[in-house]
């Protein structure tokens, strides 16, 4: 047994129950019905003439339903005479690299296939134009040679800062349409800045190109579409901010407000720009962000696939697991880091050998005084947050909650001859 292992061996791991967590439930229930209605119902599909080249934009994240809507887009567009095609705008996402950016849409189920229409990416850019401030406004070179471009985004808080405008169209345009190279002039002078930039920057995109429309998105705390809003291009910066205030109204959240240990079981770019919502844990790789439970140790013990062994976000928690350390790329790590500008986001944390001894580091170092009464939650990621787990000494608190319903039974949390949890999450029937 080496030293580490002795040192944590006698920590011990409470009993946890499988509990409900209730959020507001808004759901959209045909989506393609909903969409082509937003559509009709302001005549956007009218500014599309017969023979034009439109780009539609698609971003990394993992959004509900997105292959479907763009799919419906490219339906929609060519019924008008018209070429859609799709242009990946996702900043330096995919290690900066144009083929690294549609193997992303590729995995998120965006394939020419499916979608019939073609897929041009590509990490050149064209300048046209500068904000009030002077900073240059770069954006995609087939958006920017195409007749029209449809801007398509989920909009939610960001992970990073604080604004008007977070995560969304007005940033999509700022940031994904700017490739590796706007995303770093957007980012230049720090999270600080962002508050301004993105809109000053998506200003003068819609002065400057031909928005045929925008729609936006808004998701529910079960990672379902909640609303599907399509906008002219003279509505995008008025409405954007309102529907930022519902999203924030339905999304999904850790409810306790003080843990002593937060167990991830995955973080991913198709989770989070930073692996894991960072509005979620309350904790944020810049001063420019707010709010969220306060934890005193975070552990995370696995990568999502689709991640591509990008581990951006997980300089900011306590503890992780060798598997984790042995599949992150830093190809695909660094160049967000270097791009935003927030080295603290890819540090690495103390590396344990296994998922169990993890859990006892971050326990043992969350300096309660009996290590048998902690606070602890396990969820799977960040995202699915309506199933979680708690240990033991959270359930009385759990009673008296109306969004928190136990739904199992105390169970000791299930390791296999590894030290690594096992089928923690697997569907289970309550």
């Amino acid at each position: 047994m080496d030293i580490v292992s002795k040192l944590l061996e006698d920590t011990p791991i409470p009993r946890v129950i499988r509990t409900r967590q209730i959020f507001p439930r808004i759901k959209v229930d045909n989506v393609s019905k909903e969409l082509y209605s937003q559509l009709m119902n302001k005549g956007l599909l009218s500014n599309i003439r017969p023979g034009q080249r439109i780009a539609i934009t698609a971003g990394s994240r993992g959004i509900a339903n997105l292959p479907l809507m763009i799919k419906e887009l490219v339906a929609y567009i060519k019924a008008q005479g018209a070429y859609p095609f799709i242009v990946p705008a996702m900043g330096s996402h995919g290690g900066a690299t144009a083929e690294g950016q549609a193997n992303i849409l590729n995995k998120m189920g965006i394939t020419e296939d499916y979608i019939k229409a073609p897929i041009k990416s590509s990490m050149e850019v064209d300048l046209i134009g500068h904000t009030e401030d002077g900073v240059p406004v770069l954006i995609d070179r087939y958006a920017n040679e195409a007749d029209g471009i449809v801007i398509i985004n989920r909009i939610k808080l960001h992970t990073s800062f604080r604004g008007e405008y977070e995560s969304g169209l007005m940033k999509m345009m700022a940031i994904g349409l700017g490739k590796q190279k706007g995303a770093e002039t957007c980012h230049r002078l720090g999270f600080g800045t962002m508050a301004r930039n993105v809109p000053a920057i998506g200003r003068v995109v819609i002065e400057k190109k031909n928005i045929v429309f925008a729609i936006g998105i808004i998701e529910n705390a079960y990672d379902e579409t909640a609303k599907i809003v399509a906008l002219r291009k003279e509505e995008i910066e008025s409405k954007e901010p309102g529907l930022l205030e519902e999203a924030k109204a339905l999304m999904g959240k850790i409810n306790f407000d003080q843990l002593d240990v937060l167990i991830i079981e995955e973080i991913g770019k198709d989770i989070s720009g930073t692996g894991m919502d960072t509005n979620v844990i309350g904790r944020y790789h810049t001063p420019y962000a707010y709010g969220g439970p306060k934890i005193t140790r975070i552990a995370v013990l696995n990568l999502t696939h689709r991640t591509q062994g990008n581990a951006n976000g997980i300089g900011i928690v306590d503890f992780t697991t060798e598997k984790v350390f042995k599949s992150m790329k830093w190809d695909q790590t660094y160049p967000n880091a270097i791009t935003s500008t927030v080295p603290h986001s890819v540090k690495i944390p103390m590396v344990l050998k296994n998922d169990r001894e993890a859990i006892q580091a971050a326990i043992k170092t969350s300096n309660i005084e009996d290590k048998k009464k902690v606070r602890l939650a396990l969820i799977k990621n960040t995202r699915d947050l309506d199933n979680i787990f708690i240990s033991e000494s959270l359930i009385e608190e759990a009673k008296l909650k109306d969004d928190v319903e136990l739904i199992g039974q105390l169970m000791d949390i299930p390791f296999d001859s590894a030290g690594n949890i096992t089928l923690f999450f697997k569907k289970q029937e309550v």
